[in-house]
């Protein structure tokens, strides 16, 4: 018996999907896949009607240009604790629009100091334990910590104007969430980086980010980039972004509207 018109189409996109991995290449249609990057992501949330006052990027390091690009008329709230980044800070700053600001301390749950663990490479310092395994000596330094909430409201950004809150702090995630409630309250999506493992030990692992953000009325909505460990080529770190879930991004929990349906199962052939 002849395959059917949709099977001989699913060998063909098969052999040739097969074709492009051996080349090394990967092919998905455009618009209709999972969203792989953070440039898409944002794209894709502001379409939906994501239009942030105030960008608060936590763990700022050389910066996030996809994030200040996708919004760029929002001012940008840049915590960091490392000095060596001051330089970038202030340059980030300078090109941003008129208030923004930053502030040179970690985030936490309460303010004080704590020591944090300076790694050689600087964006995999950690202030609730060094990176285990990787042999790599640190630099024990004591940093001020102060809550998000307070640094917020120091520099004038807690007006009720809608937030976009990105934080990559290695481990660290919960505690800036905690201390940050008020500016969660005016949120409208937040982007984390989560492990898969206790990468840092002491640090919260993806379970417990996304437990904690449940209970706190967060809902997991997208998942973007992330890469695997060379230890084994497991999936070490991804990068979640969440939306509220009483938020009108979760209003409506239809998979289609019955003409979307309908076209979809046309292009299946049934």
């Amino acid at each position: 018996m002849s395959a059917t018109p949709e099977i001989a189409k699913a060998r063909v996109r098969e052999l040739l999907l097969r074709a492009a991995d051996r080349a090394g290449l990967e092919v998905r249609r455009r618009g209709r896949g999972v969203r792989r990057t953070l440039t898409e992501v944002l794209e894709h949330y502001a379409a939906l009607g994501v239009a942030p006052a105030t960008l608060v990027d936590v763990g700022v390091a050389a910066g996030t240009p996809v994030l200040y690009d996708a919004f760029p008329h929002a001012r940008r709230l840049l915590v960091e604790p490392l000095r060596e980044w001051e330089p970038t800070l202030r340059d980030l700053v300078a090109a941003a629009p008129a208030g923004s600001a930053y502030e040179l301390c970690a985030a936490g749950p309460q303010p004080g100091e704590l020591e944090i663990g300076v790694h050689r490479v600087l964006a995999c310092s950690s202030m609730v334990g060094d990176r285990a395994g990787d042999g790599a000596d640190v630099e024990r330094r004591v940093v001020p910590v102060r809550r998000l909430d307070d640094v917020v409201a120091a520099h004038g950004l807690d007006d009720g104007r809608p937030v976009v809150l990105k934080a990559d702090v290695e481990g660290a995630e919960l505690e800036v969430l905690k201390g940050a409630p008020a500016t969660l309250e005016r949120t409208q999506l937040v982007l984390l980086e989560v492990s898969l493992f206790a990468l840092n030990p002491g640090g919260a692992q993806l379970a417990e980010v996304v437990g904690w953000m449940a209970e706190h009325g967060w809902a997991v909505a997208d998942l973007y980039d992330g890469h695997v460990r060379p230890l084994d080529g497991q999936l070490a770190q991804i990068d979640i972004a969440f939306t509220r879930e009483d938020g009108p991004l979760r209003a409506d929990h239809r998979y289609a509207r019955p003409e979307q349906a309908d076209a979809l199962y046309r292009s299946w052939g049934l």
